[in-house]
C-alpha cells in the first residue's frame, strides 16, 4: 500500500531522492548486453537481426517487412467501433498538432542585408512500437501524426512479432491511418540498432522515437549521436494535486491508471487535506481489488507511490514543481487559477473531468512526455521534434565593410587571424583578381 508522508522539510525530500535513485539506476549487465547487440547488428545486419528475433521472440517471421497489401488492408480486420475510435482520436491529434507548425521568416534590413530561417522535415524517421502480449495503436498515432505534419518524407515502423509471426491488426490499422510508409517485424535493441545503422533490408533513419523496455531505452541512449532520439523515457508518473473539492474516487482511479503500467511506475497524491488523503487511501484499496493488473499495481504503489500531506496549496504546488513529473492533475474547482504556477510538468490535466487517460488516447496533446524529473528542461513530443532548421545570411559588399572592423576585432581577440583575413580580403581593391 502507498506510504503517507507529512511534508516537514525532510521526509518528503527523502522520498524525492528515492525517486531520483530509481531513475539513476544503471544496469551494467543490460548495458553490456545491449552494446554487444548493437555491434553485432552494425557488422552483420539482417543475419544478426534474425538471430536475436528468434532468440528473444521465439519466432522468425517469413519476412522482416510486412507486405504492402497487408498494411494497405489492415483496417478490414478491425472492429468497426475500435476503428471509429482511432479515427476520432487521430482527428483530435492532427488538429492539435497542425497548430504547432513553426514559421519560417526572412528579415530584410536596410542597405540590402537579408537574414532568415528555413525549416525542413527530417528525411526518414524510425518509430519503435512495443509488441508481444500488448498492442499500442495510440503510440503509433501520437508519434506518426506530428511527424507527417512536420513533413517527414518516410516513416519506418518496427514492432516485435507476435507468437504467430504477425502483429496486432489495430497497430497496423493505426500505422496506415497515420501515414507509416513501411513496417518491419523486429523488436528489442536489435530493432533500434537496425534503424540507426541500416541493414540490407531495414533503411537507416535520421531519428528514432517511441517507447520500449530497458533494452530499447539503453540502445537509444547509446546510439544518440549516430541518430537523434526523442528522449530517454523512464517509468510512468502521475502526480495529483488535490484540494477539498476533489472526489476521492476520481483521485484513486487516476492514480491506479498509471500504477498499472509497471511495477516501477510512480503514482503520487499531494494534498493539504488529511481527510481527503485518508479517503483516497481507502478508495485505492477498494478499487484495486477489481482490476486485472492488481499485482503490478500493488507493487508500484508500494515501491514508488506516496501520499504527501502538505500545509497548504502553495506547498503542494512547490512540491509538484520539484518533482517535475510526466503527468500532473490539478483536482480543484480552481484549477485554472494555478496553471501558471506549475512550471515543471510534461502535461497538465485540469479540473475533475480531465483524467490522464483522456490525454493518453483522445484529446489531442501528445502523450510522449518527459519523465524522471526531466520536465524541468524537456518538452512533449511535437511537430518541432521532427524538424531541422538552418539560417541564411546575405550582406552586400558595402555592409560587410561597414561591419568589418568589429568582426576583425573580435576574431583577432580570439586568436583567429584567418577569420579576420577572410573579411579583410574582401575590402581590398581589385579583390576579384588573384592576390599574390
Amino acid at each position: 500500500m502507498m506510504q503517507t508522508i507529512r511534508a516537514n522539510g525532510k521526509d518528503e525530500f527523502r522520498f524525492i531522492e528515492r525517486l531520483r535513485d530509481r531513475n539513476r539506476e544503471a544496469n551494467d549487465k543490460i548495458q553490456a548486453s545491449v552494446e554487444a547487440i548493437l555491434r553485432d547488428v552494425r557488422l552483420n545486419g539482417d543475419a544478426a537481426c534474425n538471430k536475436y528475433t528468434l532468440s528473444f521472440d521465439a519466432v522468425l517471421p517469413d519476412s522482416l517487412e510486412v507486405p504492402g497489401e497487408i498494411l494497405q488492408n489492415a483496417a478490414e480486420a478491425l472492429d468497426e467501433k475500435l476503428l471509429d475510435a482511432m479515427r476520432r482520436a487521430a482527428a483530435n491529434i492532427r488538429d492539435f498538432h497542425e497548430r504547432q507548425r513553426p514559421a519560417t521568416f526572412e528579415i530584410r534590413k536596410d542597405k540590402g542585408i537579408i537574414l532568415g530561417r528555413k525549416c525542413r522535415g527530417l528525411h526518414r524517421v524510425g518509430l519503435y512500437v512495443p509488441g508481444g502480449s500488448a498492442a499500442y495503436p495510440s503510440t503509433v498515432l501520437m508519434n506518426v501524426i506530428p511527424a507527417k505534419i512536420a513533413g517527414v518524407k518516410e516513416m519506418i515502423m518496427v514492432t516485435p512479432p507476435q507468437k504467430d509471426g504477425g502483429t496486432d491488426p489495430a497497430v497496423l490499422a493505426a500505422a496506415k491511418l497515420a501515414g507509416v510508409d513501411r513496417v518491419f517485424l523486429i523488436g528489442g535493441a536489435q530493432a533500434v540498432a537496425a534503424l540507426a545503422y541500416g541493414t540490407e533490408t531495414i533503411p537507416k533513419v535520421d531519428k528514432i522515437v517511441g517507447p520500449g523496455n530497458k533494452y530499447v531505452t539503453i540502445a537509444k541512449r547509446l546510439l544518440y549521436g549516430e541518430v537523434d532520439i526523442d528522449m530517454i523515457a523512464g517509468p510512468s508518473e502521475i502526480l495529483v494535486v488535490a484540494d477539498e473539492t476533489a472526489n476521492p474516487a476520481f483521485v484513486a482511479a487516476d492514480l491506479l491508471s498509471q500504477a498499472e503500467h509497471d511495477v516501477m511506475a510512480s503514482p503520487i497524491l499531494v494534498t493539504h487535506i488529511p481527510e481527503l488523503a485518508e479517503s483516497v487511501r481507502k478508495e485505492i484499496g477498494r478499487q484495486t481489488e477489481t482490476l486485472s493488473r492488481k499485482e503490478v499495481i500493488r507493487q508500484a504503489l508500494e515501491n514508488y507511490g506516496a501520499i504527501l500531506i502538505t500545509g497548504d496549496m502553495e506547498e503542494s504546488i512547490r512540491i509538484a514543481n520539484l518533482l517535475a513529473p510526466e503527468h500532473v492533475e490539478l483536482m480543484s474547482d480552481r484549477a485554472m487559477e494555478y496553471i501558471d504556477r506549475l512550471d515543471n510538468a510534461g502535461s497538465l490535466f485540469l479540473g475533475h473531468y480531465s483524467p490522464e487517460p483522456l490525454g493518453d488516447y483522445f484529446a489531442g496533446p501528445n502523450h510522449v512526455l518527459p519523465t524522471g524529473f526531466t520536465a524541468r528542461f524537456f518538452s512533449p513530443l511535437s511537430v518541432e521534434s521532427f524538424l531541422k532548421y538552418y539560417s541564411y545570411t546575405y550582406y552586400p559588399r558595402e555592409e560587410l565593410m561597414r561591419a568589418a572592423p568589429y568582426i576583425c576585432r573580435l576574431a583577432e581577440h580570439e586568436g583567429f587571424d584567418a577569420h579576420a583575413e577572410a573579411v579583410a580580403i574582401r575590402g581590398r581593391r581589385n579583390n576579384d583578381l588573384p592576390i599574390e
